[in-house]
């Protein structure tokens, strides 16, 4: 008897979506008569434009949906984080992606195949470019401070969760960063960084939908940024990257032994494992709250570390 087709529902936000590409393109691969849907419950953004899974994505409220193509399928419900070898760090979270899919164990995996249409590559360089006039420098670094858990609150912004780095801390990477960078700052809460003491205005586009924000990145020299969506576009692009991590572990959300990448922990020796989506634990959040402050020493780390991404970044383009 054939087996059905599987119908694969997708949660979350765009950086679990890239995530999950290679795995869907392994399953696709080694799966070649299941003609298997994605239902992407978060929308589909990121796989716009992919040669083969485009096809199968379909939104939640897609007219006719259960019908038409859910119905003779088996419904298949993907949570990563609910995977043994992510929460023992054991696996990355498209890797865990790749268990809940295939059941064939930890296996190496390759980067998201992510394409940029060619608008959302000339509007990421025409902003690089203007930044780069304005501020009269040659490089250009995308500075992504506050995650999706990070809210305003009276007049800062706080994430208790300890993924966000803090707002004065962020003015200070700014300074130090303009001294030889034009800085974009990937953020939902505009900053006016001058009235905070910053020399140069800081590029802040508003209400840029995530692909423009993809294709900043890409024709930006160097992605500063925490544990969101930022750092795997810039995996995913091929763009230098240093990403600074607080209450997450990098095995699970970042790529640490990547040469264009620099994983920069500030929580290894005080964060618990928070098991999001399996259990609500609140003394561990609380445990969190703080881990991502810095002293001037790591303020200092941090660009310097994005110094020799981009330097090490311009000697391969030579």
């Amino acid at each position: 008897m054939k087996k059905r087709s599987k119908a694969f529902f997708m949660s979350g936000g765009a950086g679990r979506q890239l995530c999950a590409i290679p795995a869907f393109e392994m399953y696709e691969k080694e799966n070649p008569d299941d003609d298997f849907v994605i239902v992407c419950e978060g929308g589909m953004d990121m796989f716009l434009g992919h040669p083969t899974l485009h096809k199968r994505c379909f939104d939640v409220w897609h007219k006719s949906l259960f019908q038409s193509l859910l119905k003779d399928r088996d419904a298949v419900t993907l949570e990563p984080y609910r995977i043994w070898e992510y929460y023992n760090q054991k696996a990355n979270i498209t890797q865990a992606f790749d268990i809940e899919m295939s059941n064939k164990g930890v296996r190496e995996m390759p980067k998201p195949n992510f394409r940029l249409q060619s608008t959302e590559a000339i509007e990421g360089v025409q902003v690089v470019k203007d930044v780069r006039e304005k501020t009269a420098k040659q490089r250009v670094v995308v500075l992504q401070p506050f995650g999706r858990s990070a809210q305003p609150q009276g007049d800062t912004i706080n994430d208790p969760g300890g993924r966000s780095m803090h707002p004065d801390d962020v003015v200070k990477i700014v300074k130090r960063l303009q001294e030889k960078y034009g800085v974009i700052v990937m953020s939902e809460y505009p900053t006016d960084y001058q009235k905070l003491g910053c020399n140069q205005p800081v590029a802040q586009p508003e209400q840029a939908p995530l692909r423009m924000w993809a294709g900043i990145i890409k024709a930006a020299d160097c992605f500063l940024g925490i544990d969101s969506v930022g750092q795997h576009m810039a995996y995913a692009l091929d763009t230098p990257a240093v990403v600074v991590v607080g209450s997450t572990y990098p095995e699970n959300i970042s790529y640490a032994d990547t040469n264009k990448f620099q994983v920069l922990d500030l929580g290894h020796d005080r964060r618990n494992y928070d098991p999001i989506r399996m259990t609500f634990e609140e003394e561990i959040t609380r445990s969190h709250d703080g881990i991502m402050m810095m002293d001037d020493q790591m303020v200092r780390q941090i660009c310097k570390e994005v110094d020799e991404r981009i330097a090490a970044a311009a000697g391969r383009k030579k």
